[in-house]
């Protein structure tokens, strides 16, 4: 990897072989699922290199799956295996002011209302409700993602939120 990989984003990772042409079936970390194969071109790590390809795809079932360029067989397809899927952030569309993608959210540090720290943000669970924050930390938190009600602030260039949560939860 070169020193630019850290601006990439991860949307996934290849779960392996899907028929005989070179199909792959993919689990998409975007919102739908399907929504994975609209960002082509992918940047595919392979070990430690990194290749950009086009894809094209479809959700069929309950499985997201893609036609990478250049992958014309099972084999190659399974050599692919494992593999994670990255975008660049141009490719992601503008939101909303008070919306967030995941991967802006991930790496902050939070604290509480007080000015307590109370963790890192390192990953996101989607419940159905409101998405969860996963914080690591001194202990694991779990705190929902409810702009206004929980996260009264969002500072991306700071790279922290302020929740209103006290530590002892």
């Amino acid at each position: 990897m070169n020193q630019h990989d850290d601006e990439l984003i991860c949307v996934g990772h290849i779960l392996g072989a899907q028929g005989l042409k070179g199909w792959v079936r993919v689990f998409s970390n975007t919102s739908p699922r399907e929504n994975i194969v609209n960002y082509s071109p992918w940047v595919i790590e392979q070990g430690d290199e990194l290749q950009k390809v086009s894809v094209k795809g479809r959700l069929q079932g309950r499985n997201v799956l893609a036609s990478v360029d250049g992958c014309e067989d099972r084999n190659q397809a399974e050599a692919l295996k494992g593999c994670r899927i990255f975008i660049e952030p141009a490719q992601l569309p503008r939101l909303q002011a008070g919306d967030y993608y995941w991967s802006d959210l991930i790496g902050l540090a939070v604290e509480s209302l007080q000015g307590e720290p109370l963790g890192m943000v390192a990953s996101m669970l989607e419940t159905g409700a409101d998405d969860v924050m996963v914080l690591s930390g001194e202990r694991e938190r779990l705190i929902p993602f409810a702009i206004d009600n929980i996260v009264r602030e969002v500072d991306l260039e700071k790279r922290r939120l302020v929740v209103d949560w006290l530590p002892e939860y």
